[in-house]
């Protein structure tokens, strides 16, 4: 018989809003930090993409976008803003569904999903605008999993 297992799982407290280029390790750390916790070898650290995204300055702003003529057409099918199907199609490899207030697509990293999981939900913003994922997200989970390594040793 195999010894139970605990699965905890902690909100960091008091993480404040994320801005392009913030050093998302030394949150991380401080945020563990604020909650009495030291990391260990055997702890996972989970991030939300928009966190990532954020940090990287993967805000594109609408106004910048102009729209092509496909895009504008798509928009017109899937009822949404043209730059805002501009920019769901310039992350995308293909379009795989398309219906009013959906627009499926198998996005540059391989993935399968809805408006090639562009954000515009919780982006303080003056001008309206829209949240890519990052442009690599292996690379990003790599480097602040080696950061966190360092500064923590764990």
């Amino acid at each position: 018989m195999s010894a139970a297992r605990t699965l905890t799982l902690t909100a960091l407290p008091d993480i404040p809003h994320i801005a392009p280029g913030d050093d998302l390790a030394a949150m991380v750390l401080d945020g563990l930090a604020r909650a009495g916790l030291q990391p260990t070898a055997i702890d996972a650290v989970v991030l939300a993409q928009k966190i990532v995204s954020k940090a990287e300055g993967r805000r594109v702003v609408l106004s910048s976008v102009t729209p092509s003529p496909r895009a504008i057409e798509i928009a017109e099918t899937v009822q949404k803003d043209p730059r805002l199907v501009e920019l769901i199609l310039s992350e995308s490899v293909e379009v795989l569904r398309m219906r009013p207030g959906v627009l499926i697509v198998q996005h540059r990293l391989g993935l399968v999903l809805a408006n090639a999981g562009i954000d515009q939900s919780n982006i303080e913003q003056e001008e309206e605008s829209a949240l890519l994922l990052p442009l690599d997200p292996d690379a990003s989970c790599a480097a602040l999993r080696e950061t966190i390594q360092a500064r923590s040793g764990a």
